[in-house]
Formats: structure tokens, C-alpha cells, sequence
């Protein structure tokens, strides 16, 4: 099945002013026209100042569906231009409820596939300067997703995305995104998602972590602020 690639966005990291101190964030990102080289990393072209919290090997491309546009446009009372989310991809016709951790994609000459939920940090607060942004987007779910690069090659906007193959375990995006930020005491949930072997290793982590009784600290990734 073929999905609509609205626009390929790229950009690199800048400086912005953010609560009285600088940041670096790569969430300003620009279409392209031109066909870019995936590789296992990320775009040609392309960069993440955070390289804990985006970007690597299993982050290599942060995807967003359209559809969920007009609800920011409505929160946010401003018209939003593609790219708005920091992503790579702008896609039609896919969204979280859709799509399964481990499905694969043919992108142009690349193949990919989905690697764990976009988890929303503070920059999108520093865009956009509204705090509770990031909670909202993870109680609404609509984080987008990452792909991992399973074979590197030249994509085009034009080349549409085709999924190849559907994860026998068939755990949406939406669901890892639930246990993730809803049901954190769901122990059976997570141990569902733990058997799915395509999941990043850093959800893993978070999974293992908490089914061992350990809190874990998200102080950083939402505020930009390291606990103490």
C-alpha cells in the first residue's frame, strides 16, 4: 500500500533564545525538492543538536502525519507550515492507530522501518512558547514515529512511501505510546511491547527499568532542565 510523502524537511541545528539561556535545537527544519541520500544516520543535509533524546541509528528519520495539522493549527490559533514538527517526513495517510514497531517501508531506493514513537521534548516549547504543548501532544498521540534504516539510498518526496511488511506482533505506535505516557503501570502492556524485538533499545530500556520498580527521570527531555 502507497503513502503520500507531502514534503522531505531537512535542516541543521541554530542557536535560540529559550527562558534566558541559549539553546541548540534542530527542530527548525525546511522542505526540499531535491532527492536526498538516506543513509544510516539520517539525511544528507540533515541534523539533531540533542543526540540523546533524537537522531542515531534508530531515530535516523522522525516522520509526522499531516492529518494532525489542523488540530495544532486549532490549539496553537496560527496557520502551521510543513515541517512544523521538527520532522523529516510530512506523510498522508498514516497515522499512529495505523501503523505497527517493526513494520518496514520502502522509501525510494531505502528501506526503513518503525523503530518506537516520537517521544516530544521542550523544543517543541521553545518553537512554539507553549509549555503544556508537550503534554498535550502525548495525550492526544499524535507523536509521529521514527524509522531506522535498514538500506540506505537516494528518496524523493515524489517516491512515495510503500510498506512492505506488517509486524506479526501488530503493536500500533499508538498503543506503545499509551503504555509509554498513559498506562505506566501496565506490566502486561509493556511486557507485550518487550517481545516485539524491533523496538529501540532506549524504549526497552525505559520498559525494563520500570517493570523493575525504577523511576525514571523525564525532567530533561521536557523542560530542558537536568534533575538535580
Amino acid at each position: 500500500m502507497n503513502f503520500e510523502i507531502l514534503s522531505i524537511n531537512v535542516g541543521k541545528p541554530k542557536q535560540v533564545q529559550y527562558q534566558n539561556k541559549e539553546v541548540s535545537t534542530g527542530i527548525y527544519k525546511t522542505p526540499t525538492t531535491k532527492a536526498l541520500y538516506l543513509s544510516f544516520l539520517n539525511f544528507e543535509g540533515d541534523g539533531q543538536a540533542d543526540l540523546v533524546h533524537h537522531g542515531g541509528k534508530e531515530k535516523a528519520v522522525c516522520v509526522y502525519p499531516y492529518e494532525h495539522y489542523p488540530f495544532w493549527e486549532a490549539e496553537l490559533q496560527r496557520e502551521l507550515a510543513i515541517g512544523a514538527f521538527g520532522e523529516n517526513l510530512t506523510i498522508r495517510g498514516l497515522v499512529e492507530t495505523d501503523v505497527c514497531i517493526g513494520d518496514t517501508f520502502q522509501l525510494g531506493e531505502a528501506v526503513v522501518q518503525v523503530s518506537q514513537p516520537r517521544q516530544p521534548c521542550y523544543k517543541l516549547s521553545v518553537r512554539y512558547g507553549v509549555p503544556e504543548m508537550l503534554l498535550k501532544v502525548q495525550e492526544t498521540g499524535y507523536t509521529g514515529f521514527y524509522f531506522r534504516v535498514l538500506k540506505e539510498g537516494l528518496v524523493s518526496h515524489s517516491d512515495g512511501l510503500t510498506r512492505l511488511s506488517c509486524h506479526p506482533k501488530a503493536i500500533t505506535v499508538s498503543y506503545a505510546n499509551r503504555i509509554m505516557h498513559q498506562e505506566k503501570d501496565n506490566i502486561a502492556g509493556m511486557k507485550k511491547l518487550l517481545e516485539v524485538e524491533e523496538l529501540s533499545s532506549n524504549w526497552r530500556a525505559t520498559f525494563i527499568k520500570r517493570l523493575s520498580g525504577m523511576e525514571i527521570d523525564t525532567r530533561e527531555r521536557l523542560t530542558g532542565n537536568p534533575s538535580q
